[in-house]
């Protein structure tokens, strides 16, 4: 249960806006990257000090500002006290364990969601928290690791492909936001064909792992219906919100991502259905196969309990007991043992018992 819920324990009893991270303990120093762009140029820099913001608040160009590695407290004040953001903001920002949510501030708004990746090595899912903020003539990200799937946005603001380069910050968080959402359904396939290989295993010749591996998907999908679910009221919220932030062409866009949401919403649930069909399929097959088997056993049982009742009777230890001289008594009751085994066997043969 540990991606479920992070531990809070650093934050008992600091008064509210107290800036402390909540998440995994990395000693990584904290990265600032830029990217300062219009229509016809693009410049990429590193900020060695968070006052250095300060300079894109207010200028004609739209800034992305990404920064790595949130273990740092003194980052998100520094860029809060630049910006101008509130302390419950950047308390927020520092909780990773952030439920996904939206915050209208008025000169900018406050986005929280949940990164999703497919970890190969593992076959499990990575979670991260991405946290947004929007403003007039910017973007930041925040992002607890160093390394994304930002990359191919990166690259079309580099080569000035597509219409990111042409429009505002509001069109680089939706493009933000579509790249998340397009993990999304990465990590809804990868589990997709888990749940299919398992479903094969199932029906042909389950294993005892089996159920442990149902049960491993079971949480993988509840994890991803905690973190996706709450998006769609955050695209919603969007989609209709009266701020000039959001100007009216990136709507397309926005309705275009509620799509997308649902779509994962909708391959969640019905992924949650079919791999509860698959456990009660595979428990009604280990309760068939253990029937079967149980059924065999009686009738070996019932074959053999008169066969041990005629050895018991002459394994009695009388003096005087009828056909102990006679010279062809052990053949004889042999042979009837034997003739008694063959017509039960087959009489539940014929029963179809066996």
């Amino acid at each position: 249960m540990a991606r479920m819920m992070k531990k809070r324990s650093a934050k008992t009893g600091l008064p509210p806006g107290s800036l402390v991270y909540v998440g995994e303990a990395r000693n990584v120093a904290s990265r600032i990257t830029v990217m300062d762009y219009d229509a016809d140029h693009v410049t990429e820099s590193a900020l060695k000090d968070t006052s250095q913001c300060r300079q894109f608040k207010a200028t004609a160009t739209v800034t992305w500002m990404n920064i790595d590695e949130l273990s740092e407290p003194g980052v998100v004040e520094g860029l809060g006290e630049a910006l101008g953001f509130h302390p419950l903001m950047q308390e927020d920002i520092l909780n990773t364990d952030q439920r996904t949510k939206i915050e209208d501030h008025g000169d900018h708004l406050y986005v929280a969601l949940k990164m999703l990746d497919w970890n190969k090595e593992r076959e499990s899912t990575d979670v991260e928290q991405l946290s947004l903020v929007l403003g007039a003539n910017y973007v930041l990200s925040f992002q607890e690791r160093a390394g994304d799937f930002f990359d191919p946005l990166r690259d079309r603001i580099r080569q000035g492909a597509g219409r990111v380069r042409k429009l505002g910050p509001d069109f680089l968080a939706y493009c933000l936001l579509d790249l998340t959402l397009d993990h999304y359904f990465l990590v809804l396939e990868k589990i997709g064909e888990r749940i299919e290989n398992v479903e094969d295993v199932v029906m042909t010749r389950p294993r005892p792992q089996t159920l442990s591996e149902l049960h491993a998907l079971k949480r993988e999908l509840l994890f991803m219906r905690k973190a996706v679910w709450p998006v769609k009221e955050v695209i919603a919220s969007l989609r209709h919100l009266k701020s000039p932030l959001m100007s009216p062409s990136t709507q397309p866009f926005l309705r275009d991502l509620q799509d997308h949401i649902e779509q994962v919403i909708d391959g969640v649930t019905t992924y949650q259905t079919l791999l509860a069909d698959t456990l009660a399929t595979y428990l009604s097959t280990q309760s068939n196969r253990t029937n079967t088997i149980m059924k065999v056993l009686a009738v070996f049982s019932a074959v053999f309990m008169p066969l041990t009742f005629i050895t018991g009777i002459f394994g009695m230890n009388f003096r005087n007991m009828p056909s102990l001289d006679w010279e062809w008594g052990f053949h004889g009751t042999l042979l009837g043992m034997l003739a008694l085994g063959g017509l039960l066997a087959a009489f539940f043969f014929q029963k179809r018992w066996l």
